[in-house]
């Protein structure tokens, strides 16, 4: 008798390193430095390889939202509006995420020069306040803290976005307009040249 089963690969368990990572976060924020594996990885293997292979294989935030989308069935399984498909929407959005990331990095700056004193907070868009304040930060350099708070929120913010694109349209509907996979999809571009 044979198994028809297919055995997964070890890539295919990377949600449940995603889903920790926002875990751990929740009760010290000074995890949120791990996020920059999550940025750093998809940058380099598109540079060093030509090709979105995070996209397609590694990215833990995709396997979770088809996870919860086709497997616990959460999704609407609704097409997407053509708008959020268009390249301008993608690169505005990319755009918007930068500008989210030069802002932390530069209140990142003004905390480690001694300008701006810690701002021990989790935002959602910049604005809305998270209403959880648990993480002792008093072991690291305020910079390190700041830094920590504002990527947290960052992925957050995206989280939340991803999750609510995946139950209103098709599990894997973030992937469309994803800035890494735009930023990876780019580079891609840019190296066929």
């Amino acid at each position: 008798m044979t198994n028809n089963k297919k055995k997964k690969k070890w890539w295919e368990y990377l949600w449940i390193l995603t889903s920790l990572y926002f875990i751990l976060g929740f009760f010290n924020v000074l995890f949120g430095w791990l996020g920059m594996i999550c940025f750093l990885t998809p940058l380099m293997l598109s540079i060093f390889t030509g090709n979105k292979s995070y996209c397609h294989h590694y990215c833990g935030r995709g396997q979770l939202l088809d996870l919860l989308g086709n497997k616990l069935k959460l999704s609407r399984y609704q097409s997407m509006p053509k708008w959020m498909k268009h390249k301008y929407f993608r690169y505005g959005f990319l755009i918007f995420f930068l500008g989210m990331f030069v802002s932390m990095i530069f209140n990142t700056y003004l905390v480690f020069q001694g300008a701006q004193s810690l701002r021990g907070i989790i935002t959602l868009l910049w604005t809305i306040k998270v209403p959880w304040n648990i993480s002792d930060v008093s072991i690291v350099a305020p910079w390190i803290a700041q830094f920590a708070f504002g990527f947290y929120s960052m992925m957050l913010t995206s989280l939340i976005i991803s999750i609510i694109t995946m139950i209103l349209y098709k599990p894997k509907s973030w992937c469309v307009y994803c800035p890494m996979g735009t930023m990876t999809q780019l580079i891609c571009k840019t190296k066929k040249r």
